[in-house]
């Protein structure tokens, strides 16, 4: 991944691209698991806010049980149809599978409207990135829990960690971040599904790229490097996923600093690795339409109801030992359950990735591609907003 530098975003001729201004009018698309109260704070900041889901019926329906009739207009989705209410400085929210966004942004390019989404940055997102910045068009990624307040937590830690030992000295250090969605009362599967079964499938399908002893660790099948982490007393299980190498130079880590491990990775209760071995077993021969299968008959073997309680636990920890005996050590928490008006899945997700649009309504956001914040004091000031909203979370350091 690769980001525009803010400072040089400029046209041809060299003068500085001017940022479209923000209409006050808010596109959300999708009304899923993740989408929460992040919804409510839109409808208290934007002008105008305009949930799209599947019928008008089912985005009405959503708007009822978010307690937002009458705040929000709902819409039936098309892309033809979100395409035809675009007007300049609009922001688009995206709420549906990743493939969908670079389809979306291209149509906000086309409108001149400003994009922003919880999901990683794609290939196809980013081949885009330089049309929507030299239109002046904020492209806003990875502002939800994970990614999102994980990325907070970061470079706060990061921040701090550096302040505290010097970031010329040299040290070496350990960086974990581990996230799952659970469910709050531990069943036999020792898992809730908070997004698609064929979602979380395809995931645990793609090899694991980390830091391990000082040295690039692959793991083709992610479960098979589970281990026990245990947070604050409880012993979980976490395994790698993703890439997480990028992550180093995004973090802001010193160049003098040599990482003994570095991980972002998932969090399981534990149980988890042995109450899955029949998954994993169709994982390892399975084909994509055997997954497709699977993913289906686990939906249907394993139902989310009304009266089931999801639980959130995002932990991520900052080791630093200086050559000069210095040490230092940080990590923040987030454990949250949800309740009867929602999901701690959706509280989590939809809170910051509003935050990320009221700051593009009000233009703080440059043009380009942007992830949640990307330094250490607006991470400060994102972490203080999401606090007073009532998203509880814990720091502790040690010198």
């Amino acid at each position: 991944m690769s980001d525009i530098p803010h400072s040089r975003l400029r046209s041809s001729g060299g003068t500085p691209i001017a940022r479209v201004p923000a209409s006050g009018t808010v596109h959300w698309v999708g009304a899923g698991l993740s989408t929460g109260s992040g919804l409510a704070r839109l409808c208290d900041t934007a002008d105008r806010v305009r949930l799209w889901h599947r019928t008008e019926g089912r985005a009405a329906d959503a708007l009822a049980r978010l307690g937002l009739t009458g705040r929000a207009e709902p819409r039936a989705y098309t892309l033809p149809a979100l395409t035809a209410e675009l007007a300049p400085g609009d922001v688009v929210v995206s709420m549906l599978p990743a493939p969908e966004h670079a389809g979306i942004l291209a149509a906000c390019v086309r409108g001149q409207a400003h994009f922003a989404c919880s999901s990683y940055v794609s290939d196809a997102v980013l081949q885009q990135v330089p049309a929507a910045a030299a239109a002046g068009l904020v492209v806003l990624t990875e502002a939800g829990l994970d990614p999102g307040i994980d990325h907070l937590f970061a470079h706060c830690l990061v921040g701090r960690a550096r302040a505290a030992v010097g970031e010329d000295t040299a040290a070496s250090y350990s960086l974990t971040s581990y996230c799952g969605g659970v469910p709050a009362v531990p069943n036999d599967f020792r898992y809730r599904f908070s997004w698609a079964p064929a979602g979380v499938l395809n995931a645990l399908r793609a090899p694991a790229r980390y830091l391990q002893d000082g040295a690039e660790t692959v793991a083709e099948r992610p479960w098979e490097a589970t281990r026990r982490h245990v947070v604050d007393g409880e012993t979980f299980e976490v395994y790698p996923n993703r890439d997480s190498v990028p992550f180093v130079e995004q973090y802001g880590l010193p160049a003098a600093w040599k990482p003994r491990t570095f991980v972002r990775g998932t969090l399981r209760l534990e149980g988890w690795l042995r109450a899955w071995d029949a998954v994993f077993a169709e994982l390892r021969t399975g084909d994509d339409a055997r997954i497709a299968a699977l993913a289906a008959e686990l939906a249907a073997a394993h139902p989310t109801t009304d009266a089931d309680r999801d639980r959130v636990v995002l932990a991520v920890s900052l080791d630093v030992r200086g050559g000069d005996g210095r040490t230092w050590s940080g990590s923040y928490l987030l454990d949250l359950v949800g309740d009867a008006q929602e999901s701690a899945m959706a509280r989590c997700v939809s809170r910051p990735l509003a935050l990320g649009v009221r700051r593009i309504l009000d233009g703080s956001v440059p043009a380009g591609l942007n992830r949640a914040a990307e330094t250490a004091a607006r991470s400060e000031e994102w972490l203080r907003e999401l606090a007073l909203e009532g998203l509880e979370f814990t720091l502790r350091v040690d010198r």
